[in-house]
């Protein structure tokens, strides 16, 4: 796309915007007519630990929300001398899961619950075993239910129960809606009718009936609509609520508020079965479209939807990235110190590349990235921690490397079950999210990790906010019967460019023999997680 045609797209209120709000950072992507991005902005936000929950203050998200789009309307003014009052379509994505409930009035009923927390194992058993079907802690369903358990006051007064991205959207648009993909992760989804699984809805209700409440859970959660159906405009208070100014027009129409799940799928094009993708950030998750229901439930794995309702087995790890970039800010701390300071891209890449000296299985090394609890492997609680024996070498490369390894071992364990225990095949992953920055690396290390080759797009480093985009793009544009795989397929990743890194026989033998310390020593992150809970009280 030329400049020229970018110029004339912003021009003519035809680019499409996508809105993710991620777990670190909130970004903002305009694209083309092809589909590619010609604009961006972006704010740094972090979550809180508050009365024992991970949450984010609603003021934060508005904030953060103005603040990226007037970044966004500030790079559009300095690449093309244009004031950016109107696009052709947007659409909202954020953190899947937690728990917003809201009265009749739209008061907040109780501190948003993010997906990190672990605080619903009771109400998740109960409900795993009642529905015959694996609910997570992290699920919305979960958060209510626990709630209904620990006699929380606030449950009688819900009257709409929404995750981040729907929440957002019904304060631009009006719409109680929820993209079928974010919806999964509310509830179980019925991938034959698109919408709740009605048998399980009518178990959930049985299940609270003798509470009294005033409502029944299809009359709480939002309707799920699937990719490519209108789902409300952008109103008068909405353009307000992103721009005080008034310099954005109200009536843009909205896509269907998704979940970063789902708007990783459409990012690298894994939308269809047999296809698969792992997003790596804060978190790091793992989505394997599918033809057909796994034989059984596993607590490891969740099943979800794509953005247009196909089934998806989701192996999701709360913590990825977070202790190893504290490990990198202190390296660069120490830089500083010393008057050799780098950038923060060059130290990324450099510490990056020196793990790949480092011994294949670690020299015996274990770390654990746990930021809270990770029911993969059945711990209710965590803390980073680092293991050394006395008479394990300590290298840079080593540590690095081990480092990395810790990103990924977790998300091993899941994708066991999907490949040795219910024969699931792939013939590669796509993957997106910070971990990939540093060319080939976190690339090749996950290859060898999961045994299967790793793909990386040159969008890769675009992530949700352009995979949201690219919804708003084909609910404007989608042809009559066009379906969302032949969307991305043919229109917008016909020519797309990606590298393929296959896994390394030493560094695939070096991760499974690092996973073999790793298994031993989880006793010791059990003890460290149950020290750093007690801390906390």
């Amino acid at each position: 796309m030329t400049h020229e045609d970018s110029t004339r797209a912003i021009a003519d209120g035809a680019a499409a915007l996508g809105i993710e709000l991620g777990s670190t950072r909130i970004k903002a992507v305009l694209i083309g007519p092809e589909h590619s991005p010609i604009a961006s902005g972006g704010y740094d936000w972090e979550n809180r630990l508050e009365n024992g929950y991970w949450t984010y203050h609603l003021d934060d998200v508005w904030t953060g929300l103005r603040e990226v789009f007037s970044s966004l309307r500030a790079d559009v003014r300095n690449c093309f001398g244009l004031s950016l009052d109107t696009v052709g379509a947007i659409g909202v994505s954020a953190m899947m899961h937690g728990y917003l409930p809201f009265d009749k009035d739209g008061n907040l009923l109780a501190p948003f619950r993010t997906w990190r927390n672990t605080t619903t194992e009771q109400a998740a058993a109960v409900l795993s075993r009642e529905l015959d079907f694996n609910i997570p802690q992290r699920w919305s369903i979960a958060h209510l239910y626990q709630a209904i358990l620990n006699d929380e006051p606030h449950v009688k007064d819900i009257a709409f129960l929404t995750t981040l991205a729907g929440y957002v959207h019904w304060q631009l648009t009006g719409e109680r809606v929820l993209g079928v993909g974010d919806a999964s992760g509310m509830f179980p989804i019925d991938s034959v009718t698109g919408d709740y699984d009605a048998a399980m809805v009518r178990k959930f209700d049985a299940l609270v009936e003798k509470r009294g409440y005033g409502w029944k859970l299809q009359d709480i959660l939002p309707k799920a609509i699937p990719a490519g159906v209108p789902a409300g405009v952008l109103t008068a208070d909405g353009a307000r609520l992103l721009a005080p100014d008034g310099g954005l027009k109200a009536g843009i129409p909205l896509c269907p508020p998704e979940g970063d799940a789902g708007t990783g799928m459409v990012a690298t094009n894994s939308v269809a079965p047999h296809t698969g993708n792992v997003s790596a950030g804060t978190s790091i998750f793992a989505m394997v479209v599918l033809e057909k229901s796994l034989s059984r439930r596993y607590v490891e794995i969740d099943m979800v939807t794509t953005p247009a309702g196909k089934p998806v087995a989701m192996v999701h790890c709360n913590s990825c990235t977070s202790d190893l970039d504290a490990w990198v800010g202190m390296f660069g701390e120490l830089l500083g110190t010393v008057g050799a300071a780098l950038p923060k891209g060059r130290l990324y890449d450099t510490l990056y590349n020196k793990a790949l000296e480092g011994v294949p299985d670690g020299a015996g090394l274990v770390s654990f990235n746990y930021y809270s609890g990770e029911p993969i492997t059945g711990l209710e609680s965590g803390v980073p921690l680092f293991v050394r024996p006395p008479d394990s070498p300590l290298t840079l490369g080593t540590f690095v490397r081990v480092l990395l390894y810790s990103t990924v071992a977790t998300l091993k364990l899941g994708m066991d079950i999907l490949t040795e225990k219910e024969k699931v095949t792939l013939a590669k992953l796509l993957g997106h999210g910070g971990l990939f920055k540093t060319r080939g690396v976190g690339q090749r290390l996950m290859a060898a990790a999961l045994d299967v080759p790793v793909a990386v797009m040159e969008s890769a480093g675009e992530g949700g906010a352009w995979g949201i985009a690219l919804l708003a793009a084909f609910m404007k544009e989608k042809k009559a019967g066009e379906d969302l795989d032949a969307f991305l397929t043919k229109t917008v990743f016909a020519g797309a460019n990606e590298e393929t890194v296959t896994p390394d026989a030493a560094d695939r033998e070096g991760f499974l023999r690092f996973m073999d310390n790793y298994v031993r020593a989880l006793p010791i992150e059990r003890a460290a997680g149950e020290y750093g809970a007690a801390t906390q009280k």
